[in-house]
């Protein structure tokens, strides 16, 4: 039986376009498709065709159970060991920055279709509060296995080929920490973006990019109970003046679209701006009567590498988790 992604054995999460009944679009990783059915097969369906070489990598995991990383293709079949009930979760894990995940045509996006199953069956909701990331690279998880063939000669196309190895937003701070407090994540990262720069693919500035899923499609999922911002890291080399102000004009977006949501700056981990980004952040809740929470990073991890491994987002999160939650109650 084949099932479109608008069934209520279905349910997505993240940031996807639903504008088009044929299949909704991400192109965010972090965002991830569940589905319930009964039987021992069920079949995942994607559009492809725009999706660049080497494709995307998406994680699938079985009743909660360990994950499996595969690249995305049009068709992935996962096969149950009993005929029981089953909700299978997948993952969008990682990607080449330098794809096109903004403006058309989208060469990393994921285009989910619906699933072919025996049976579909309602899938029980998922009432945990929800938290958004909204950072870059770093919240992404770009670069967490640079280790990726090591002892091996290197491809000579090994820099842009194998990056879907390398990137893996299931290991960064911020999945931690959502799975930790258990929070249902949202996440909103695009490698080289900061409050005052564009990114890889041509993605705008944060201020102006946030309320977006990608070009012509605005943002329509509810607001977060939570919001963590995490920018600086792009903008260590931009005036310290002008960083400040285009943070604020992101804090006036995020704001503005989502007024009653608890709102949480983190700052930069290789400690750019963060004393003068805290300074802000004070002088901003007098200046407009709210409270945007400040969570000052300098000193968890080594300035260098610049984008952390699997061992730095782990420390991260364990020094973040327990001021959020102190936060959030």
């Amino acid at each position: 039986m084949n099932v479109s992604y608008t069934h209520e054995s279905i349910r997505l999460t993240g940031r996807w376009d639903t504008t088009d009944p044929a299949c909704a679009v991400t192109t965010n990783t972090g965002s991830y498709i569940e589905f319930a059915f009964e039987g021992k097969m069920a079949l995942a369906r994607f559009d492809v065709i725009a999706n660049a070489y080497p494709r995307l990598h998406l994680w699938i995991q079985l009743d909660g159970g360990d994950m499996i990383e595969a690249p995305i293709d049009s068709h992935l079949r996962i096969m149950a060991k009993d005929g029981g009930a089953h909700v299978c979760r997948i993952i969008y894990k990682g990607g080449s920055e330098q794809n096109r995940r903004w403006y058309h045509p989208l060469t990393g996006k994921v285009s989910f279709i619906g699933v072919q199953v025996e049976k579909p069956l309602p899938l029980a909701p998922d009432t945990r509060r929800t938290v958004e990331f909204v950072g870059d690279s770093i919240t992404e998880g770009v670069l967490i296995d640079t280790d990726f063939n090591a002892g091996n000669d290197p491809l000579p196309y090994f820099e842009g080929a194998l990056r879907c190895y390398q990137d893996d937003v299931c290991a960064t701070y911020a999945w931690r920490t959502a799975e930790a407090l258990d929070l249902r994540p949202v996440f909103m990262g695009y490698g080289a973006v900061g409050a005052t720069k564009a990114g890889c693919g041509a993605v705008p500035a944060a201020p102006e990019s946030y309320p977006y899923n990608f070009e012509g499609s605005p943002i329509a999922h509810p607001s977060c109970d939570v919001i963590v911002i995490n920018h600086g890291a792009n903008d260590r080399k931009k005036p310290m003046e002008l960083y400040l102000e285009k943070y604020a004009e992101l804090l006036d977006v995020i704001r503005a679209r989502n007024p009653e949501s608890v709102i949480i700056s983190v700052s930069a981990f290789c400690g750019a701006h963060h004393e003068e980004l805290g300074h802000m952040i004070a002088d901003y809740n007098a200046k407009n009567g709210c409270t945007v929470h400040y969570i000052d990073t300098f000193g968890w991890i080594p300035e260098e590498p610049l984008h952390p491994m699997r061992d730095g987002h782990a420390t991260v999160a364990e020094n973040l988790i327990p001021r959020i939650r102190a936060i959030i109650g």
